[in-house]
């Protein structure tokens, strides 16, 4: 079954894919925008499908599939793509989708979700070795992890929270989602955020964003821009918190006093009432637009 991403509708009025185009989905996901993209690129479109998660590359091949389109999938990060395009012998894109979302069921067992106890990795390509979000918390000093909380998470508990994950890991290393959704609990109040959110939501989205550099990724991503889209292309950018929707934003402010860009939602496009009601997760969603000059 393919993945219904969130904006769906709005994403394909806004790129337009047209036959015979060439798209890019720098986080193909489950393939949900991919099989539209696809459907409108034919005959003879090219689409280039990228994910940093080797298992949703694997996924996205049962769903992606089209004789009348040339379509290829790359295991990598949107962040490298003019080098992609370089390797792959591409021309620069009509278009480009990025969705800043992840799915807690694609990246089920590295510790993403503070509501299952699993191995405390949180990095998207299981593939790949290297420093886990254990190793962060485990490692940070009390000053370090307050500041990436605060930063990356916007938590105004941050200095508490680290005190706290600093205390327990004195006696036993935290190894799971579950021991780090616990200290967090413990050391928020009891009334935190009124029960809107989950306490430990803003820590993982820190730690998270910290460990696989999500907005130097997107930083660059938005500097190459030029390199990526051809003049006349168009990039849509979903956001779900205020840090990534933010650099977007003026980003794309910069870019057109620079003459460079033409924006195409003055206000980001929101998901509508019904759609939250579908999927509640799309209530944080952002959607942002652009046309490269």
């Amino acid at each position: 079954m393919v993945h219904v991403p969130v904006l769906f509708k709005e994403v394909i009025e806004i790129l337009d894919p047209k036959p015979g185009e060439f798209f890019i989905d720098g986080t193909l996901g489950g393939g949900g925008h991919a099989v539209k993209i696809i459907e409108r690129i034919l005959p003879d479109g090219t689409f280039l499908g990228i994910d940093w998660d080797r298992d949703a590359i694997e996924h996205a091949k049962l769903n992606v599939k089209n004789q009348r389109s040339k379509v290829i999938l790359v295991h990598g990060n949107y962040a490298d793509l003019p080098e992609i395009l370089k390797r792959e012998k591409l021309p620069r894109a009509n278009g480009l989708i990025l969705d800043l979302g992840f799915s807690s069921e694609q990246l089920a067992g590295k510790g993403f979700s503070f509501l299952k106890d699993e191995p405390l990795t949180m990095r998207y390509d299981s593939s790949e070795t290297g420093v886990t979000a254990a190793d962060v918390v485990n490692g940070l000093s009390e000053k370090e992890l307050a500041d990436v909380i605060y930063k990356f998470g916007e938590e105004r508990f941050s200095r508490k929270i680290a005190k706290a994950i600093v205390e327990r890991r004195r006696k036993k290393r935290i190894e799971t989602s579950g021991d780090l959704a616990n200290v967090v609990g413990e050391a928020l109040p009891k009334n935190y955020e009124r029960g809107r959110i989950h306490p430990a939501t803003r820590t993982f989205q820190a730690i998270r964003i910290y460990l696989n550099d999500e907005l130097g990724n997107l930083e660059r991503l938005l500097d190459g821009l030029g390199k990526i889209l051809k003049p006349r292309g168009r990039a849509a950018i979903i956001s779900f918190h205020s840090l990534e929707d933010r650099l977007v934003k003026n980003y794309f402010k910069k870019m057109k006093k620079e003459g460079k860009i033409e924006i195409l939602t003055k206000k980001p496009a929101l998901p509508s009432p019904e759609e939250i009601r579908a999927n509640p997760r799309s209530r944080s969603a952002k959607l942002r637009a652009a046309i490269i000059l």
